[in-house]
């Protein structure tokens, strides 16, 4: 069983935080294909303190992507509307998680030459804009541009080179780009729904602030973010990022596989997943006998457990197995000395943490947001570790960027505007 967060109770956290001045207000919004999921902070320079979080299902998205507006402006209003009770204020900015197929990474190299001179601030400036001026599609649209290393001539590994004296400066980065069509339709559905978008953030680099420590950075760990409608890879070593995929299968695909195979209402079947669900079925009761409803006024069916976790079994190895293709691919599988972690609803599933260290031949654990106070318990779950993650993300560039909401904003509205 891994061991969870503690989360300061309500009165406590109440309590602590009328001792201390108003922090930064940051709200994360994960809209995923099952849930929309609101998180609100308060940003310190010690910390975050989560002071509210709403959740509500999610009706107008499919695989990370939006397939209704009206429908997703309502579920983003719920979200945020329990969100605002909680935390007792209005909300008007969010940082925003993206996913989907449409989503690309790839790793680009950039060279400035110095000529001898002292390396400043501009030419760290220089060197990535060099190297994200690559031919991208005409469709897609840049979101992150995310620096790995940089060399100074023949000396390898730097992290930051500012001060630095040489002939050469050479970096390589990490670029993800989303499509303009699927971004402009997220953007327009918070919009409708009230709230400036902030900024947009890759869920997997969200939800590894939230779950991964420096030490697992260092020493090289993927991430796996396996949600309702797509599962999210992001791979880190040497304390930075080095390959990120988005992989068109997620939970609900394990909920439909049910409601086909056993003839059960979608609703029915999560409810099955989530109660007799595992991820092995040679781990249970072979014999336990499950009710299973069925459509009109006919009498439940009676069938094993076991015949509902063959199924469920079956489609989890397949996403695993298409992850560690994906991870030999990537030529990163074997940098992977911190092992694996799993988060997302799925992770919740009994048993995945023995079928993945099966498939992966690495060591696997849960990831449950870390590095937070609050006083709201449901937000100690695989589940909202990309809620909490772009509440981190927001720390950061309120914090340590020094940027605020206004120009970010901005950033987002220059997108928008060469969408149109």
């Amino acid at each position: 069983m891994e061991e969870k967060q503690e989360i300061l109770p309500a009165v406590e956290a109440e309590e602590h935080r009328t001792h201390r001045e108003r922090g930064e207000l940051v709200v994360g919004l994960d809209i995923g294909t099952t849930k929309v999921c609101c998180v609100v902070g308060e940003a310190f320079e010690d910390g975050v303190e989560i002071i509210g979080v709403g959740i509500a299902p999610s009706l107008g998205m499919k695989k990370g992507v939006v397939v209704n507006i009206e429908s997703t402006v309502k579920s983003i209003r719920e979200a945020v509307s329990v969100a605002e009770d909680m935390a007792g204020c209005d909300l008007h900015s969010v940082h925003v998680g993206i996913a989907g197929n449409h989503i690309k990474g790839f790793n680009s190299p950039g060279i400035l030459a110095i000529n001898g001179r002292e390396i400043k601030k501009s030419d760290i400036d220089d060197v990535i804009t060099a190297a994200r001026t690559v031919k991208i599609s005409a469709n897609q649209q840049v979101i992150h541009v995310l620096p790995q290393e940089y060399m100074v001539d023949d000396h390898t590994g730097i992290q930051n080179p500012l001060g630095m004296t040489g002939v050469r400066l050479v970096t390589n980065v990490h670029i993800v780009t989303a499509d303009m069509g699927a971004v402009h339709n997220l953007v327009t559905c918070c919009n409708k729904a009230g709230l400036d978008v902030a900024d947009l953030v890759l869920e997997s680099i969200a939800s590894a602030d939230a779950v991964l420590s420096p030490d697992e950075m260092e020493l090289g760990v993927a991430l796996l973010d396996i949600g309702g409608g797509t599962t999210d890879l992001a791979i880190f070593c040497e304390g930075t990022i080095r390959h990120t995929c988005e992989i068109g299968l997620g939970g609900h695909n394990l909920t439909n596989d049910l409601s086909m195979g056993l003839r059960t209402p979608l609703q029915e079947a999560e409810r099955l997943k989530e109660d007799y669900g595992s991820a092995i079925s040679s781990f249970i009761k072979p014999n336990l006998v499950v009710d299973v409803p069925t459509v009109g006024d006919r009498e439940p069916r009676k069938i094993t457990q076991k015949v509902l976790v063959d199924i469920i079994q079956a489609r989890i190895a397949e996403i695993l197995e298409v992850v560690n293709r994906e991870l030999i691919a990537s030529g990163q599988k074997n940098r992977i000395n911190g092992g694996i972690v799993i988060t997302g609803g799925t992770a919740l599933l009994a048993n995945i943490v023995e079928l993945a260290e099966q498939i992966f031949d690495l060591q696997v654990r849960i990831g449950y947001p870390v590095g937070i106070t609050g006083a709201v318990e449901k937000i100690n779950t695989p589940r909202c570790t990309t809620g909490v993650g772009l509440v981190l993300q927001g720390r950061k560039k309120h914090l340590v960027q020094g940027q605020s909401n206004s120009s970010m904003v901005g950033r987002v509205r220059g997108w928008m505007k060469k969408i149109m």
